[in-house]
């Protein structure tokens, strides 16, 4: 989906630095395309702005005084659902504090270090105009997946109880209304590649796998350092089977999941019959890091046919040549469904290649996966 040419994106900075709010307007406002409309200097002020002019999207500041920018995101949310972009820190606190915004309700974050102070300047520039238009061009869907969650939540405030029996099978694990068809193709490994909105997919995958899933889990999510961490930590604390950041050397045993670290490649490589993970910044040239091919490639190559590539959310096509090598040897591909990304480019790719053995909305994914256990 693109946005029409004539179709100009209002936005909203909200940060208590006026040499970010400047810095922000100039960088966007060099796309003919992206219109500032208003700034304030804290949150109070955002809330304010965000109810008068009706931005189509918003970046805010987390840190800010009177008024910090989780406290106005939720009130945003609640009052006049609008699309919001955090600015974070790269520290551990601003990494736990943007996995707090996304749960409620950020569609993305712009890690503050990388915003304006780069060598690398014309890279970061061009991809956030490509992210703010990609996510501007689905607002309608992106708002009624947000007023949906928000319904379901008030209809059942607690959160619900996990009932998975060890003792049970896998399959009988996951609920009954859910279920999905056994599937008789052995699988030895899950890798899944995730970006923009991938922190909440997720979320919304791994807490409903079962802690007696029979094999590991490997994970490339497009993150800075520290930001990798805090997510494996956030969803290690929800879910059943055990989840870590990636460090190198670790055996990839039944019911643990590794997160590649910011900044560095995972992959898998075998040795006497067992897997272990492999972080390393090699190779340097790829786009991304961690790059979700490179994790891919190496699955393919460790276990062909008994491998399974998940592709979630994301901007662009990173996934889709890895997915193809796994494919090719017979392993088994899941793709996430459009109407339930954030952005719809990686899930794409691998679907528009016609290599998806599975195309499913992402509260459904969990199911597909355990499908064949």
């Amino acid at each position: 989906m693109t946005i029409s040419s004539n179709k100009i994106i209002r936005v909203l900075i909200v940060d208590d630095s006026a040499f970010m709010r400047k810095a922000i307007s100039m960088m966007l406002e060099e796309d003919p395309q992206i219109k500032i409309i208003g700034t304030a200097r804290n949150g109070k002020e955002g809330v304010d702005k965000a109810l008068e002019l009706k931005p189509d999207l918003i970046t805010m500041d987390i840190e800010m005084p009177q008024m910090d920018g989780l406290t106005a995101l939720k009130q945003i949310m609640e009052t006049s659902p609008t699309l919001v972009m955090m600015l974070s820190s790269l520290t551990t606190d601003g990494a736990s504090a943007t996995l707090d915004a996304l749960e409620l309700g950020a569609v993305d974050f712009i890690p503050k270090q990388l915003s304006f102070v780069s060598l690398d300047i014309v890279k970061i520039k061009d991809e956030l105009l490509r992210k703010i238009k990609n996510i501007v061009s689905r607002k309608n869907v992106l708002m009624a997946q947000y007023r949906s969650k928000r319904f379901t939540k008030l209809k059942s405030p607690e959160k619900a109880e996990n009932k998975f029996d060890n003792k049970k099978t896998v399959s009988a694990s996951i609920s009954k209304s859910l279920a999905t068809p056994k599937r008789s193709h052995s699988i030895s490994l899950i890798a899944i590649g995730s970006s923009t909105g991938g922190p909440p997919a997720l979320q919304a995958v791994i807490p409903k796998l079962p802690k007696n899933l029979p094999v590991g889990v490997v994970i490339a999510q497009h993150m800075p350092p520290n930001f990798t961490k805090s997510m494996a930590e956030r969803l290690n604390s929800l879910s059943q089977v055990t989840v870590k950041e990636a460090h190198g050397g670790e055996e990839i045993i039944p019911g643990t999941v590794f997160i590649a670290p910011g900044g560095q490649h995972l992959m898998v490589r075998k040795n006497g019959g067992r897997a272990y993970t492999v972080v390393s910044s090699s190779p340097k040239d790829a786009l991304y890091k961690p790059c979700v091919d490179v994790l891919l490639d190496s699955v393919a190559d460790a276990y062909g046919r008994f491998g399974m590539g998940v592709i979630l959310t994301g901007m662009g096509n990173n996934g889709v040549v890895g997915m193809q090598n796994l494919k090719s040897k017979g392993g088994i591909v899941i793709a996430q469904n459009e109407e339930t990304c954030i952005v719809y480019g990686m899930p794409r790719a691998v679907i528009e290649a016609k290599i998806a053995n599975h195309i499913s909305p992402i509260d459904n994914i969990s199911n597909e996966i355990v499908s064949y256990f």
